[in-house]
């Protein structure tokens, strides 16, 4: 009886390890690399990521309203309240008309 259970443990272990990698294979676990960059956010996060991004400005408005711009259209925000834009090539490479960056 005590080998059954052991055999019985040890194929319920057995299955659920093999079960992990199927499920990371199939981007059940979010990780950590894929928090950040092209195609990371839904259009309906961009909101809540500007207000993270441009909270520390003084030019609150201006912020949101290019920020929630370029999200919609890059569907990605960089990390942080500056900077960091490398993260995001199309936020970084979108340009003004005057050749400034578009995205803050």
């Amino acid at each position: 009886m005590a080998k059954l259970f052991a055999f019985v443990l040890l194929a319920l272990l057995s299955i659920s390890m093999l079960h992990i990698p199927v499920m990371a294979s199939q981007g059940i676990y979010n990780s950590s690399k894929s928090r950040y960059g092209p195609g990371s956010l839904k259009s309906f996060q961009c909101p809540s990521q500007c207000t993270r991004r441009c909270s520390r400005t003084q030019y609150h408005k201006p912020c949101m309203f290019f920020c929630q711009k370029c999200c919609k259209k890059c569907l990605c925000v960089p990390p942080g309240f500056y900077g960091n834009k490398a993260v995001c090539p199309c936020y970084n490479n979108w340009k003004t008309q005057q050749g400034g960056p578009k995205c803050p």
